[in-house]
C-alpha cells in the first residue's frame, strides 16, 4: 500500500523550516527532441535562442541520459529515482486500447477510460517529496503516470495543481477533444476533464481539423505562467512544465514562427497522413518541425522572463532537458536536420541517439554560467539531486517503504557537486542501465564500454573510439562482455507487464 500522503503531510514542521532559504525549482521536461536538435548543441538549421541563452548562463551535460528510449517509463524513472530493471513503468502501456469509445463531444468521439500504466503504489515520487519539504508543486503538460480513475494521478501522488493531458497517446493531437485539470485552488477533490468547447465544433479527421483555434501546448504554457505569477518569495515551489513540443503531430499556429521557417525551407518535404491515426496531413514537414522546436524556445525566454518580473530568477533553478530522442513520427524527418549523424539511433532505440538527450541547467550564483560538462548522468539522478539541494540528506531511508525494505530501490546518484564546480566530491556510477520492451532492448554503460542486448544477442562498443556505434566488437572482448551481462542479470527485476530477453550468454 501506497504511504499516505496525509502522512508525509503531517511530517514535523521543522522540515519545512527556512522554507525562504530553499531554492525554487522549474524543470522543463519537452518530448521527443534530440540531443542534436538545439543550436547550442550543434543544430545548424533552427533556431533556439532563448535555451542557448540560458546554456550560456549555466551548465550544459553532454552526456546526459533519459530514463528510457520512450515518454513514460522515461518521466517514471524521473519521478521515482529509478532506472527500468527496477522501476514500474518500462514501456507506453495504454489503458484505452480494447474499451469502448463511449464518450461524445459534438462529433468527435474519445475513450471513456485513458492513460498509461500507474507508478508503483508503494514507491515515493518526487512531487511527494517536494511537498513534505513545504513545497509548492505543479505539472503542467503530460502526465504518463497513470490512467484516469487510478491511484497514482496529480491528485493523487503531491502534486498541487496540474493541467494537460493526463494520457500521452491523448497528448499526440495539439487540438485536442478535451485536457485534464486538477487544481487545490480551485477546489478539485479529482482529477476532471475540460471539454474543449471551441475545438469540438469542428471534426478531428480531415480538413476541418485544421480549423480548431484551442492549440493544447499554447494554453498549458499559459497556465504554467499563470501558476508562476502566482508563486512569492515567502514558499518555495516546483514545477514539472512537460511540454509536449516538438513530438508529432507536427501542427501550430500559422503564424509568424512558422512563416519564417515557411520561407527558410521553401523545398519542404509533404507526409499524407496516416489514415485512422492522430497524424494528420502536412505540407510543410521541416518548417512545422523547426518551428515547434522555435516555439518551445520562445516558452522557455517567456518563463525566464517571468521569473525576471516576478523577482524569483536568483532562486530559482531551471533546468531543461527532453524525455528521449527524436522521433519520425507523423512525417518527422530527423535524419535532415542531424545531417552530421553524430549519434545513432532515433526514440525506441537504446543506441546513443534514443537516449543521449539535451540537459541544461541555470541556477544563477550557484552554477558557474557557460560552463560545459562530460559527466555523466541520467533521469534516475534527478530524485537524489533535488533531494540533496533541499537538504534531504537520507532521503533513501526516509522515503523507503518498510514493508518492501531493500527491495524498494532507489538508483540516482546526486550530481550538485558537479553543479557547484566539486568535480573532485561527485560520486560516479559505476554502470548505468536501461531496458526496453517494445524493441525488447537493455543497454548498460560502464565507462567507455555499452553493452547493447537485442532479442538476447548482445553488441559490444567502445563510445571513445566509435561514438556512432558502428562497430560491434562483442567478438574481440568476450570478458567484458560476461561482466556487462552479469550486470544486467543483477539489474533486472521481473515485471509481468514489460517483459525483455536476457543475454544468452552465461
Amino acid at each position: 500500500m501506497r504511504r499516505s500522503l496525509l502522512l508525509l503531510s503531517a511530517m514535523p514542521l521543522a522540515l519545512c523550516a527556512k522554507a525562504g532559504n530553499k531554492p525554487n525549482i522549474i524543470f522543463v521536461l519537452c518530448d521527443d527532441m534530440g540531443w542534436g536538435d538545439l543550436a547550442c548543441y550543434g543544430q545548424k538549421y533552427i533556431s533556439t535562442p532563448n535555451i542557448d541563452r540560458m546554456a550560456s548562463e549555466g551548465m550544459q551535460f553532454m552526456q546526459a541520459y533519459s530514463g528510457s528510449p520512450v515518454s513514460a517509463p522515461s518521466r517514471a524513472s524521473l519521478m521515482t529515482g529509478q532506472h527500468t530493471g527496477h522501476c514500474e513503468i518500462r514501456g507506453n502501456k495504454e489503458y484505452w486500447r480494447g474499451t469502448e469509445r463511449d464518450n461524445m463531444y459534438g462529433k468527435n468521439w474519445d475513450y471513456a477510460r485513458v492513460g498509461q500504466h500507474p507508478l508503483d503504489s508503494a514507491h515515493v515520487v518526487l512531487p511527494e517529496i517536494m511537498k513534505a519539504n513545504g513545497y509548492n508543486t505543479a505539472q503542467f503538460g503530460k502526465w504518463a503516470g497513470g490512467y484516469e480513475g487510478s491511484y497514482s494521478t496529480p491528485d493523487k501522488r503531491g502534486v498541487d495543481e496540474f493541467y494537460g493531458p493526463l494520457c500521452q497517446f491523448q497528448a499526440h493531437a495539439y487540438y485536442p477533444n478535451f485536457l485534464n485539470r486538477y487544481s487545490k485552488a480551485e477546489g478539485d477533490t479529482s482529477t476532471v476533464r475540460e471539454v474543449m468547447a471551441e475545438n469540438i465544433r469542428h471534426d478531428f479527421y480531415g480538413d476541418d481539423y485544421y480549423r480548431r483555434p484551442q492549440y493544447s501546448a499554447d494554453m498549458i504554457h499559459r497556465k504554467a505562467l499563470e501558476w508562476i505569477d502566482s508563486q512569492t518569495k515567502d514558499t518555495p515551489f516546483y514545477g514539472l512544465f512537460t511540454y509536449t513540443l516538438p513530438h508529432a503531430e507536427l501542427v501550430q499556429p500559422d503564424d509568424s514562427i512558422l512563416e519564417v521557417y515557411r520561407k527558410r525551407f521553401a523545398e519542404d518535404k509533404t507526409f499524407g497522413g496516416n489514415p485512422g491515426s492522430w497524424y494528420h496531413a502536412i505540407s510543410n514537414v521541416h518548417a512545422e518541425f523547426a518551428g515547434m522546436i522555435t516555439r518551445l524556445d520562445a516558452y522557455v525566454g517567456e518563463i525566464m522572463s517571468k521569473l525576471d518580473e516576478k523577482g524569483l530568477a536568483d532562486n530559482t533553478i531551471l533546468i531543461f532537458s527532453s524525455d528521449n530522442g527524436p522521433h519520425e513520427e507523423g512525417g518527422a524527418d530527423p535524419t535532415f536536420f542531424n545531417r552530421d549523424g553524430v549519434l545513432k539511433g532515433l526514440k525506441r532505440s537504446c543506441h546513443e541517439g534514443g537516449i543521449r538527450v539535451p540537459f541544461i541547467v541555470r541556477w544563477p550564483g550557484k552554477v558557474k554560467a557557460g560552463v560545459k560538462t562530460d559527466q555523466p548522468i541520467a533521469f534516475w539522478d534527478i530524485m537524489p539531486t533535488f533531494c540533496d539541494i533541499i537538504g534531504e540528506k537520507n532521503y533513501e531511508k526516509k522515503y523507503r517503504n518498510p514493508r518492501l525494505g531493500t527491495t524498494d530501490h532507489f538508483d540516482g546518484i546526486s550530481f550538485l557537486p558537479t553543479l557547484r564546480g566539486k568535480p573532485r566530491r561527485q560520486q560516479q556510477h559505476d554502470h548505468l542501465y536501461w531496458e526496453f520492451d517494445e524493441t525488447n532492448q537493455i543497454a548498460v554503460r560502464q565507462g567507455d564500454w555499452k553493452l547493447i542486448v537485442k532479442s538476447g544477442k548482445c553488441e559490444l562498443y567502445d563510445l571513445s573510439a566509435d561514438i556512432h556505434e558502428d562497430h560491434n566488437v562483442a567478438a574481440q572482448h568476450p570478458d567484458k562482455v560476461r561482466e556487462l551481462v552479469g550486470i544486467v542479470k543483477a539489474e533486472h527485476t521481473d515485471n509481468p507487464y514489460f517483459k525483455v530477453t536476457m543475454p544468452d550468454v552465461e
